[in-house]
């Protein structure tokens, strides 16, 4: 049996569920594409991936495609449709199954049946759920449409009633003979419409893309600095490459899983300490596996203006505000420093993010889906999924039951009490 594995957010070897699967096959070749529809401009003129993404991207299928090759598993590269060059793969390889991480939003949705339009009915493909903590099949909800509006009912019952899953191990390689041919190459920023660029060396986050580097990340954030035994305590930190453990771009993606993250946080709280902090990294894995199930419950109603409340709100779509807020230029320090940072590096806070979205939905009163939209385009860690969640929870049509606004000033004061970070960022001229 010939098998092909479609990667998509799961740009990874380890503790890759449909990889694993594949490799059940006489012959397996690996497919990506950089679709085209992520490096259009969308319906508020905001490139979908801008530079920073792209590069991380573009680190990450680089590496993907050297890890694969240790297997003996050629990794075919594309740039456009996959519509346009899948079919081909399949026909070319005697392709009888396909792999590939179930995926349930708009676009991703409309690409696969665009793909499947055009193979052979014989052609099977088979879709797994893998890039939850929770597992879909485990969690105690019959159905998603069961599943709690408050993050609070939904973690305590998870945390109750749950096991993580064991990470899924590769037990064997493909022979030699399996890494046919491949001429397909990775793309430049300048192939996918993008201007190359100097990392600013003031980022928070100067990290590369792929599974290698995140398992570094882990082995210095856990093992050598021993920094996850005072996770929570610096999580809201501003400044530096280690307030927090930075995980998320690697996880958005799907460079690591979270369960190899857990599992990795208990090893720790084993061998070395276990705390408030040990904890909390997990915590927000479980948020994150929130937000999944919230978009699995609600589908598209996560990116309408009403969000999933469905609640009217006057939103305001104002061109200066939408540039102030943008290029740093507000009567909020904080969120203007928090903007810059974004605007020069992709990169922004936990709690600049909180601030920045509060004072853009709840303070300007302009529409919520432009300042998603924004953070799609330039965030290194967009996932679909925790970007527009957390939007709809900051504006008032998500999960929030308490419906908060922030007092920028005093979270200025509060996280930022020095003004180190504000010097850090205001000092720059943009123009």
């Amino acid at each position: 049996m010939n098998n092909l594995i479609w990667f998509k957010n799961d740009l990874r070897v380890q503790d890759n569920t449909s990889l694993c699967k594949a490799m059940s096959g006489e012959k397996v070749i690996g497919f990506f594409c950089f679709e085209s529809i992520y490096f259009e401009k969308d319906q508020f003129e905001f490139k979908r991936t801008e530079k920073f993404r792209a590069k991380f991207l573009i680190e990450t299928v680089t590496q993907l495609r050297k890890e694969l090759k240790k297997i003996n598993i050629p990794l075919f590269i594309y740039v456009g449709k996959s519509a346009n060059y899948l079919p081909q793969l399949i026909l070319k390889y005697n392709i009888e199954t396909v792999y590939l991480q179930k995926e349930w939003t708009r676009d991703e949705q409309n690409i696969l049946e665009s793909v499947k339009k055009k193979v052979s009915t014989t052609t099977d493909f088979i879709e797994t759920f893998d890039q939850f903590l929770y597992h879909p099949d485990d969690i105690p909800y019959n159905h998603f449409d069961a599943l709690p509006e408050v993050f609070t009912n939904f973690r305590k019952k998870c945390e109750n009633q749950v096991d993580v899953r064991p990470l899924t191990i590769i037990s064997n390689i493909m022979s030699c003979d399996n890494l046919v041919l491949n001429e397909t190459r990775i793309p430049t920023l300048k192939d996918l419409g993008l201007d190359d660029f100097f990392a600013d060396e003031r980022t928070a986050f100067p990290f590369v893309g792929g599974e290698v580097a995140a398992l570094d990340r882990i082995q210095n954030y856990f093992w050598e600095t021993k920094k996850l035994a005072f996770y929570k305590k610096t999580r809201n930190g501003l400044v530096g490459k280690d307030y927090s453990s930075k995980l998320s771009a690697w996880l958005a993606n799907g460079s690591i899983s979270p369960r190899t993250i857990y599992w990795e946080v208990k090893k720790f709280e084993d061998e070395v300490t276990k705390n408030q902090d040990t904890y909390w990294l997990i915590f927000e894995l479980i948020w994150r596996d929130y937000f999944k199930y919230v978009s699995l419950k609600h589908q598209n109603r996560i990116f309408q203006i009403g969000g999933i409340l469905q609640k009217k709100y006057e939103w305001k779509e104002t061109i200066q505000q939408r540039n102030n807020w943008i290029t740093g230029a507000t009567k909020e320090p904080f969120v203007n420093a928090n903007m810059k940072e974004l605007l020069l590096t992709g990169w922004m806070s936990n709690r600049g993010r909180q601030n920045a979205a509060s004072f853009w939905s709840k303070e300007l009163e302009q529409d919520w889906r432009i300042g998603a939209a924004y953070f799609e385009s330039m965030l290194i860690d967009y996932d679909v999924h925790s970007n527009w969640g957390n939007w709809m929870y900051t504006s008032g049509v998500g999960n929030d039951p308490r419906d908060r606004k922030f007092n920028i000033k005093s979270q200025a004061e509060r996280y930022d009490g020095s003004g180190k970070f504000q010097r850090m960022w205001l000092q720059e001229t943009l123009f």
